[in-house]
């Protein structure tokens, strides 16, 4: 592993046993994983290049259950790593050795669906396509719409504040969380939020959705679901190179356009996925755009005209429009399968997550171009166009020596040029392991200590998820520390508590 964790407290270690048998008085039956065999599906998560076997595995059925088990972690001084389905890419949910895994796996009741009000309660383990499932019968769906949603637990879109393809248009999972039930370490059962639009006082529900399960344990879910549009239409623009198409992309929306989705996908990525799903894309241009918009069917015949007149303007050379919803839905399936696909023509990929102002992408990929040539690793790039998400598949090999450590310097390459021009580390993914290091390219020390002072509010004794998103965790008594300089403390005239 050439990301490095904390090192194990060893009188933990040597006190596994206990632990175990202490949280089976807990979570009864098959509630608690000590086999070293059984642990091994819960060593990584989606970031599968690093694998850590968790010192034991905890699957609660309720909420006392949760409840008890982090009262007595918190007691014994034992961390605590929560784990939704493991959908993670950015290592968000790796186990610590000397840690307890609580997986969230149980909890996949829908509680309550109010079409009146337009809010589904659900427990964090349903997935996210469930939700949309189980309303659809009724017109209704939910919005945020991740890639790995057929797999993907709404807790963990919760803790990373996940997007996908049509988030552009109707906002990631913060726009559309309206409340949360959330366990803290120390056992007590907490509500931020609930069915109504807005929350009175501070804003804490916009600080624990993207937390990233360093501020609590969320056990329950209330999201806002949306009436399906009347229509929606998707039209597949082909461009010679991705700089045309991400000059599309930045004219779209600079002339007030907002589709439901924008999706662009280059050479590489097109080829890997037409030969793993044969929805018909076109293999003679070196850029694709999907652009999607929804709502009243002449609206829609007039947004896909006008992009049509952007796309002309900006060298598009092919242009072919969806006439059905089976063939809409075909143009999105070549997409949403991209990652899988990519899969079958590198044995490894490193997946980033970057995003930068619409209007630098032209400059963004073909500096990422030039960086694949001088690492020599080949990329292909899928996604989120519209609000300049970027996710390059770095292609490399794990069993030739040295290509993830270049596949990890091209990332963290990447990931600087994004904020180099003005975007930030992380869109959608979260920054766990993989953004940790770089967090002082985008924030200053004294950024990252008030952010601390968030998780020491939440967590004094740094227990939960340790070893993620900060690269230096300072203990939360040094966070509080008053400098003194020759006897004179800061702002003298000010009074003290």
């Amino acid at each position: 592993m050439s990301i490095l964790m904390p090192d194990p407290d060893q009188a933990v270690l040597a006190r596994r046993a206990g632990i175990a048998e202490a949280l089976r008085g807990i979570v009864p039956g098959e509630g608690v994983i000590d086999d070293p065999d059984a642990l091994r599906p819960y060593e990584s998560d989606g970031l599968t290049a690093y694998r850590q076997p968790p010192m034991l595995v905890v699957l609660p059925e309720t909420v006392e259950q949760v409840s008890a088990v982090l009262r007595w972690c918190h007691a014994e001084g034992v961390k605590v790593v929560p784990r939704g389905s493991g959908t993670s890419l950015s290592g968000g949910a790796l186990p610590l050795a000397d840690a307890v895994l609580l997986g969230m796996g149980k909890f996949k009741r829908v509680l309550a669906i109010d079409y009146d009000d337009r809010v589904a309660v659900v427990q964090p383990g349903v997935t996210n396509l469930a939700i949309t499932q189980t309303v659809e019968e009724r017109g209704f769906y939910y919005a945020p719409d991740p890639s790995s949603q057929i797999a993907c637990s709404i807790g963990g879109n919760v803790a990373e504040n996940a997007g996908g393809v049509h988030c552009l248009k109707y906002g990631l999972t913060t726009n559309n969380v309206l409340g949360v039930e959330l366990v803290l370490m120390d056992g007590e059962i907490v509500r931020l939020g609930g069915r109504h639009l807005d929350p009175c006082g501070l804003d804490l529900l916009g600080v624990i959705v993207g937390s990233e399960g360093l501020l609590g344990v969320v056990t329950e879910v209330t999201v806002r679901i949306l009436p399906k549009p009347e229509s929606a239409r998707a039209v597949l623009v082909g461009f010679p190179d991705p700089e045309s198409a991400g000059a599309c992309v930045a004219q779209v929306i600079a002339e007030g356009i907002i589709p439901a989705g924008m999706e662009m996908m280059d050479r590489t990525a097109i080829h890997a996925a037409e030969a793993f799903v044969n929805v018909g894309y076109p293999l003679d241009v070196g850029a694709l755009l999907i652009v999607e918009v929804d709502g009243p069917a002449a609206e829609c015949d007039y947004l896909i005209e006008e992009i049509a007149r952007i796309a002309g303007a900006n060298g598009a050379v092919t242009s072919r429009t969806s006439t059905d919803e089976r063939e809409r839905m075909a143009f999105w399936a070549g997409r949403k399968a991209a990652f899988p696909a990519v899969g079958r023509i590198s044995p490894d990929y490193y997946c980033m997550d970057g995003t930068i102002p619409r209007r630098r992408l032209p400059e963004v990929l073909r500096r990422m171009e030039q960086l694949s040539v001088d690492y020599g690793l080949g990329v292909a790039n899928v996604f989120h166009a519209g609000d300049g998400n970027l996710h390059p598949l770095i292609l490399y090999d794990a069993n030739k020596p040295g290509e993830l450590e270049r596949a990890e310097a091209f990332g963290n390459d990447i990931l600087r040029l994004c904020v180099e021009v003005g975007g930030v580390l992380t869109g959608e993914h979260g920054v766990g392991i993989e953004k940790r290091d770089l967090m002082p390219v985008m924030f200053s020390e004294t950024d990252l200590q008030q952010q601390q002072r968030v998780k020491c509010a939440f967590d004094p004794k740094l227990l939960l998820n340790p070893g993620k998103v900060f690269p230096t965790l300072h203990r939360c008594a040094e966070l509080g520390r008053m400098h003194v300089h020759a006897g004179q403390v800061p702002f003298p005239e000010l009074p003290r508590f």
